[in-house]
């Protein structure tokens, strides 16, 4: 009888350690599956595998992260005055020589929005949408533009995708392969390399984005060089 007690308590003795060993190699592989169920998710969406190469490669030739420069801003308060350093994004690399001066001043006046959150209908730095940048960054020369992207889709004449350049329009649909024109864009570089286009995304605000990438290409429409 001694003996039997001896080998269930021997068993107990193995069992604990061994169910413990389960449970920590259960819980990695569910650890696992969940972070590889949101690889390709970036900002509210789910990317392709290509689409996430070519991001990957784009955030490389702009370098990893963007560099930030740090800016004072004095603020008051109801105990006094008070001061916050505010992290912006870093100027951006000069345009080059052949952009046409008024254009240049467009695309500088939309890259100092960058970091300005979304804003349906909105025109200013606490907030705006896609065609309510354009709007204030044309202003900047005095050059009054339609207010909405479907309107501003006919604000200028046809340009082939390959013939795209500095300062030209971009206009997207919600969805891939729609021919409803419900965002726009301002080409601030194009090269052989890439292309890339500032805007107002509803998820990220004023940001910089590469066309080239599937999302993006999937969701064109049309776009257009600016009467001026």
């Amino acid at each position: 009888m001694r003996e039997h007690v001896t080998k269930v308590q021997h068993s107990a003795q193995w069992q604990r350690p061994l169910l413990a060993i389960l449970l920590l190699v259960l819980g990695s592989w569910l650890a696992a599956c969940s972070s590889t169920s949101k690889v390709n998710y970036r900002n509210g969406r789910y990317y392709s595998a290509r689409d996430m190469a070519r991001m990957k490669a784009a955030n490389r030739r702009r370098s990893v992260a963007a560099p930030t420069v740090k800016s004072k801003v004095k603020t008051s308060t109801a105990t006094g005055k008070a001061k916050s350093v505010v992290r912006r994004p870093a100027p951006a690399r000069p345009l080059p020589a052949n952009v046409p001066r008024q254009m240049a001043v467009v695309i500088e006046t939309a890259r100092s929005f960058q970091g300005t959150p979304y804003k349906f209908g909105g025109t200013t730095r606490q907030g705006m949408d896609c065609s309510g940048l354009l709007l204030e960054s044309f202003a900047a020369i005095n050059v009054a533009i339609p207010r909405s992207s479907n309107e501003q889709a006919l604000w200028g004449e046809p340009v082939r995708p390959q013939d795209l350049r500095a300062g030209d329009l971009v206009f997207f649909g919600a969805s891939p392969g729609s021919a409803t024109i419900t965002h726009v864009g301002l080409i601030t570089e194009a090269s052989a390399e890439s292309v890339q286009f500032i805007h107002s995304s509803s998820s990220l605000g004023v940001i910089e984005n590469a066309l080239e990438t599937d999302y993006y290409l999937s969701r064109f429409i049309k776009a257009v060089r600016p009467r001026l």
